[in-house]
């Protein structure tokens, strides 16, 4: 019997693995945003009485039969500190689909992703991910490892966004960001000692489709990622001592690159 290569094993063991995986979500405005998303897929709903009247039509739309917890035993397997408001849900991970389809666009203006280079707290990437909703990004990217997966956390912070803005987690980031630049992306990686501004970078450019690159608060960005942007550049700052943690740096780029 002719044995399997280790990589052919590896994929299946993930695929598997993917499978079986699920997420809770919990408080009643993540709750409510999954409940309605049509793409979710929806395994186990727990609520308190309390929080069923205040889900009421969101359960009704969703075709899921709720479970009744008591508010002192709350029935669902969440960290003792997670702030549920007496709603949580066991869902199925969104599936975003193709990095090269979704960084199409819409097509009426020039497209806007992020890429994260080893952003792991998830409350800097669900702000990420509300951010990128506002201002339009067609996809939040990050890496299978060393980056924050869905979870509930992560939902909550982003207050709703995770259900409608693409988040998708790419094996290898440079990989990702050669095939955008494959597809017309200007890759722009945020650099504190960058020579220059986005607006600089962006001059006369603003025509194109723009990745903007970030990476973990204290390290940056990793080497090979700066080798494989096409400029660095920098936020400017009323005065020199300034700083931003990641999720607001996102904000203030995604809004410099967009502004006409």
């Amino acid at each position: 019997m002719v044995k399997k290569p280790k990589w052919v094993v590896e994929k299946e063991q993930a695929r598997k693995a993917s499978a079986a995986e699920t997420v809770w979500l919990f408080g009643l405005h993540a709750v409510r945003d999954a409940l309605m998303n049509p793409k979710r897929e929806k395994l186990r709903l727990v609520v308190t009485l309390n929080a069923q009247d205040k889900l009421a039509d969101a359960i009704a739309g969703a075709d899921i039969e709720p479970e009744i917890s008591d508010p002192r035993r709350f029935a669902a397997p969440l960290d003792p500190q997670s702030v549920h408001q007496g709603a949580a849900l066991e869902v199925k991970p969104l599936n975003w689909g193709r990095l090269d389809e979704v960084a199409l666009g819409a097509g009426t203006i020039p497209p806007r992703v992020l890429l994260l280079d080893r952003v792991t707290d998830p409350h800097n990437v669900g702000a990420i991910l509300r951010s990128a909703e506002v201002f339009g990004a067609c996809a939040v990217i990050g890496t299978l490892r060393h980056s924050a997966p869905e979870t509930g956390a992560l939902a909550k912070t982003a207050s709703g966004a995770l259900e409608r803005q693409p988040y998708l987690r790419e094996r290898n980031l440079a990989d990702a960001m050669e095939r955008l630049r494959g597809m017309g992306y200007l890759l722009l990686g945020l650099d504190g000692a960058a020579d220059q501004s986005i607006e600089a970078a962006l001059d006369g450019k603003r025509d194109r489709a723009v990745a903007l690159v970030l990476g973990a608060e204290g390290p940056g960005l990793r080497q090979k990622t700066k080798d494989t942007c096409d400029a660095l550049v920098r936020i400017d700052f009323a005065d020199s001592f300034g700083s931003l943690n990641v999720s607001n740096a996102a904000a203030v780029a995604l809004y410099a690159s967009v502004r006409r």
